[in-house]
């Protein structure tokens, strides 16, 4: 298997190179990186467990899905890709804002990224990858965060530090007069 090399970025987001993506997780480089968020009809988040056999992060809950671009594919590709390999779901995803962060995770690698988050709004039901993800659930915003309150240590530190800005994103996404309703594109 050829190894999976991600889009080294400037402050900007412009690309400056590729690298392998577990060196620039070990070196804690900034790079291009995808976050989803799908959300149900009765706008609950649905949370993904992720496998326990990832190399950061297993077992811990997180946001739809993540992922990073491939050199030469756009942002929004890679996060319907991403949400199809981990989650079997083919949606359509509206960009929403775009953050970065540089975190360290427990294993000694870093999370420093320029995400682009994108929501969708759909009932459609997972079928969940099992390299990829261990569980999938949908859960209030309020929910959430009280359960982040009660034990950070069961989330993503991507999804401790992004999860603040989704309720005003999701009211906002939610009043946009062009945003789908429902995708089964």
């Amino acid at each position: 298997m050829a190894a999976i090399e991600v889009i080294l970025v400037d402050r900007e987001d412009r690309a400056t190179g590729k690298m392998e993506k577990l060196e620039v997780h070990e070196k804690g480089l900034l790079h291009r990186a995808v976050t989803v968020y799908v959300f149900n009809s009765s706008h609950q988040l649905l949370l993904q467990q992720r496998a326990s056999g990832k190399y950061h992060c297993g077992g811990l809950w997180s946001n739809t899905t993540c992922g990073h671009p491939y050199p030469q594919e756009s942002t929004r590709h890679a996060a319907e890709r991403r949400l199809y390999e981990e989650m079997g779901m083919r949606l359509t995803l509206q960009p929403v804002f775009e953050l970065s962060y540089n975190l360290p995770l427990s294993n000694g690698l870093t999370e420093h990224e320029y995400g682009h988050v994108y929501f969708t709004i759909s009932d459609e039901q997972p079928q969940l990858n099992p390299e990829e993800a261990d569980a999938w659930r949908y859960a209030s915003l309020a929910e959430v965060q009280a359960e982040m309150q009660q034990e950070p240590e069961r989330f993503t530190p991507w999804f401790l530090h992004t999860f603040s800005r989704i309720p005003d994103e999701l009211t906002r996404f939610m009043g946009r007069a062009h945003a789908p309703l429902t995708s089964d594109a």
